[in-house]
Order: C-alpha cells, then sequence, then structure tokens
C-alpha cells in the first residue's frame, strides 16, 4: 500500500505530556539517546484499530538493539506500561515491544527499508519528540 504523506504528516505535533503519547516520546527520547538513527513518533489515533503510537528507530547493531529493547521495557515498567509482548530478540534485525498503545520497532537498516513502515503510514501525523534546548 503506497501512502501519499499530508501536511499533517509533515507538520510534526508537539510532545505529548500524558498517556501513551508521552511513553512514545519517552522511548524516542531514549532510543536516541541511545544513539539509534532515524528515530519517529507516528500518531496513530484515528488511523489504526490496534494501536495509538508507532515509535520507530534503526539500531547500530543487533546487540544494541537488545540492550535498547531491555531499557525501553524496564522504563515502561518504571511508569505502569508494562510489555504485553516483545518479539524478534532472536534475530535482532526487527525488535518489536508491544505496549498496547505503544508500539516500538527497533529495526536493522536493511530491514527498516524494506517493510518502510513510514511509507505506509505516511497520512498519519508525526510527534515532535526531540528535547528542548538544553534539557536532557
Amino acid at each position: 500500500m503506497v501512502t501519499k504523506q499530508n501536511s499533517a504528516a509533515q507538520r510534526p505535533l508537539p510532545a505529548e505530556q500524558t498517556g501513551p503519547g508521552a511513553l512514545a516520546v519517552q522511548i524516542a527520547r531514549l532510543m536516541a539517546d541511545r544513539h539509534c538513527r532515524e528515530v519517529l513518533v507516528l500518531d496513530l489515533r484515528g488511523h489504526s484499530p490496534v494501536t495509538d503510537f508507532y515509535v520507530i528507530a534503526t539500531g547500530t547493531s543487533d546487540r544494541q538493539m537488545r540492550a535498547i529493547a531491555d531499557e525501553i521495557a524496564h522504563e515502561g515498567a518504571k511508569v505502569g506500561s508494562r510489555v504485553w509482548h516483545v518479539a524478534g530478540l532472536d534475530s535482532a534485525t526487527w525488535i518489536l515491544l508491544d505496549f498496547v498503545d505503544v508500539v516500538a520497532h527497533l529495526f536493522a537498516e536493511g530491514v527498516r527499508h524494506h517493510y518502510d513502515l513510514e511509507m505506509l503510514w505516511g497520512d498519519v501525523p508525526r510527534v515532535e519528540w526531540s528535547r528542548p534546548a538544553g534539557e536532557h
């Protein structure tokens, strides 16, 4: 399925302050802090009956991706969001952590481009997740 990006998808929404959006932003920031590339948060509310947010990132190695997946699960639990399902830890080419309202995808570079979730969900808004200047 090929979709065309609309103007909402091109103008990132402000970072979410509470709820699943806040968890998605927290996951994106953690991924970026751990040197993942091309970190992206997609707002699927009103577009998907399955989840509210996708967080997508490209890892640099299978070891890094496994470590980040473990850290994401730990951070989610600290804020009361336990992982419902984890897939892909064995191969570490596409690791998925499903928090129900938020699904985090950690891809190896070639695999990410092959599945191209950004294109599949090209018509959904993106969430601005980066920290304000000076915050860390």
